[in-house]
């Protein structure tokens, strides 16, 4: 197994990234005396975590290790995400002014003394231009766990996913969950949509577990494909769902996740208060109905 560190020596930077779990990381400044908490998220207080290492994973997507007391969890469950932020300025009253983002780990919830954000860096972003400068010892303020959905072996038979971009993010967590538990039957189909080959994230890990279980079915979707490319075409269209999702049903689920045009063109977006919303999209025409879609 290898460290964080070996990522950068690897050109495709994400492909080597499940091989690392060592923890034997510099932690935060949390005691780990007989009085620390068992877990180090605080769900109403900011924290400070400190950045151990980054690596590039993509062209414009990097890997982020923040670690804290290795004696304890993170505190996080399955599926759950937490909230950053960054101070981005002040107001008129001279009081800080704060960007705040939520973002999905995608390390082992179990794991001690650290946690990994995969991270799209964006020209205008605030919150991702401040991850993007952040350096080995910097730290970043955190809260939480945000539940999403509370995920429970053979919730469902069949659980259909659709994703894009980072996006990928909360559905490895739940595809980790399931197939690192041998009494979880719960087949698995994602449907991956990116821009271009390049873009597509964490894809050798996903064609390994692919590759090992019978129970995980992954197709990749590319809008600008290359000439050597051998998956999918375009936009996730009606026909591309109808092939690659489980059929509506009382013991199915459909998670979709990623940018809001994609949202809305799929399941339709999260109302303005980030209740689910209605359904709407593609999958309201295929027969779907609200209680079998969760949008993240």
């Amino acid at each position: 197994r290898y460290g964080f560190g070996a990522l950068t020596a690897v050109s495709a930077g994400l492909s080597s990234y499940y091989l690392f779990s060592n923890s034997n990381l510099v932690f935060s400044d949390e005691a780990s005396d007989v009085t620390a908490p068992k877990v180090a998220l605080n769900p109403d207080n900011w924290i400070e975590f400190k950045l151990q290492d980054k690596a590039r994973a993509s062209h414009n997507s990097h890997l982020f290790r923040f670690s804290f007391d290795p004696s304890v969890k993170l505190g996080l469950d399955v599926s759950s995400c937490i909230l950053t932020r960054a101070p981005v300025g002040q107001d008129a009253e001279g009081k800080t002014k704060y960007a705040i983002r939520p973002y999905t780990p995608i390390s082992d919830p179990e794991a001690k003394g650290y946690f990994d954000l995969l991270i799209k860096v964006y020209p205008e972003g605030k919150m991702t231009q401040h991850f993007a400068s952040l350096k080995p010892g910097d730290v970043v303020e955190v809260k939480g766990p945000v539940e999403k959905l509370r995920y429970s072996p053979n919730m469902k038979k069949h659980i259909g996913m659709i994703a894009g971009g980072t996006g990928i993010t909360p559905m490895l967590q739940i595809i980790d969950a399931i197939l690192k538990n041998p009494d979880d039957n719960t087949q698995v189909s994602l449907i991956y949509a990116n821009v271009s080959p390049d873009d597509i994230l964490l894809k050798k890990k996903l064609d390994k577990l692919s590759a090992s279980s019978p129970n995980l079915k992954v197709f990749y979707t590319v809008d600008k494909p290359t000439d050597d490319w051998v998956g999918g075409k375009g936009y996730v269209s009606k026909e591309v769902a109808l092939k690659g999702l489980p059929c509506p049903s009382d013991d199915t689920l459909i998670l979709v996740c990623g940018p809001p045009g994609m949202m809305k063109h799929i399941s339709g977006e999260k109302a303005k208060d980030w209740t689910q919303g209605e359904l709407s999209g593609i999958l309201k025409e295929l027969g779907y109905k609200e209680d079998m879609v969760y949008k993240f």
